[in-house]
């Protein structure tokens, strides 16, 4: 077990909406992994600025890092952690006490309080875009364990699509592109990694038989299966995003694109991105021609227009 970084903090990545948040409820579950129901959003920015917040074995520049990631991720902050009450001042005065003295440690601390304030030892963190930055994570967390969730890019696409003004994508090309990013990003890093540090999975599989992937993942991060992690704890928060953390793991909430997806779009997805469908064991349902290139540069004008559009009508009703 030594061997398996049993206590080490674990990062569940993807493409947005391919089962991620259902995979970080059911982990959070576990009687020894504390998983902050939100996405934290600020390790990579923080990581990024080091140097701007001076020294940090000093008191005020402590709690300016603190400050900031509560300025990055005000809702995590204030709605995510379950096992503290997130006070600067306090933590950082904390921080100093236990010599958290580097942006890794100070996160550290505040992961690693919200997880004592549980009962709990280890901390799960699940923000899908760190899989574009996984040599960041390990260089800071280098005992860290990834767990990378992978769903069909066609059903990933409409419910990207189901989420467009959140997640800035506007049509089935950028956002199938998107996808293929994400898992190529993954499997590229993760190609380096161990079996010890780098997980894949799924969501097709882990929805299908959740008690058999869980037991899996369970193994794989060195932690005892317990079947809370099947039967997880619902979201009670009536506007969850995701309606499939208010029920139990629905085995069917697959292959929706065959019904829900336009043949064009099927079309534009596969030829967009069959091969990296079918490198992943998903069966392809027409000839995967590539788009011609006026079509492709068509298809980012409309994405680089309507995000314009997007941004900027926000910005026009935000102010009334």
């Amino acid at each position: 077990m030594s061997d398996r970084h049993p206590h080490g903090p674990i990062f569940v990545v993807g493409a947005a909406r391919s089962g991620t948040t259902l995979l970080q409820y059911m982990l959070g579950s576990h009687p020894n992994i504390s998983a902050p129901t939100g996405e934290s959003q600020f390790i990579i920015p923080l990581q990024r600025d080091a140097s701007k917040f001076g020294g940090l074995t000093e008191l005020a520049n402590i709690e300016r890092v603190l400050l900031e990631m509560q300025r990055i991720s005000p809702e995590f902050i204030d709605t995510d952690l379950h096992g503290m009450r997130f006070d600067a001042p306090s933590l950082a005065r904390d921080c100093v006490k236990h010599g958290a003295d580097s942006i890794t440690k100070i996160i550290s601390h505040v992961y690693e309080t919200n997880a004592r304030g549980e009962g709990k030892q280890r901390w799960l963190d699940k923000t899908p875009y760190y899989i574009l930055n996984l040599d960041t994570i390990l260089s800071m967390f280098p005992d860290a364990q990834i767990i990378h969730l992978i769903r069909d890019g066609r059903d990933n696409v409409l419910s990207m699509l189901a989420r467009k003004h959140d997640l800035r994508l506007f049509n089935v090309h950028h956002a199938a592109k998107t996808w293929q990013q994400y898992v190529e990003a993954g499997q590229s890093f993760g190609r380096h990694l161990t079996a010890n540090q780098y997980h894949e999975i799924r969501y097709e599989d882990l929805v299908s038989d959740p008690t058999k992937h869980m037991a899996d993942i369970c193994e794989f991060l060195g932690e005892v299966f317990d079947p809370a992690v099947v039967e997880f704890k619902k979201s009670r928060d009536s506007g969850a995003k995701t309606p499939m953390l208010k029920q139990s793991i629905q085995g069917g909430n697959t292959d929706k694109w065959r019904t829900q997806m336009t043949p064009r779009s099927i079309r534009v997805v596969e030829g967009a991105v069959g091969e990296t469908l079918e490198r992943n064991g998903y069966q392809i349902s027409t000839s995967t021609v590539r788009l011609p290139l006026l079509v492709r540069a068509g298809y980012r004008v409309h994405e680089y227009i309507s995000r314009w559009i997007s941004r900027n009508l926000g910005d026009i009703f935000a102010c009334r």
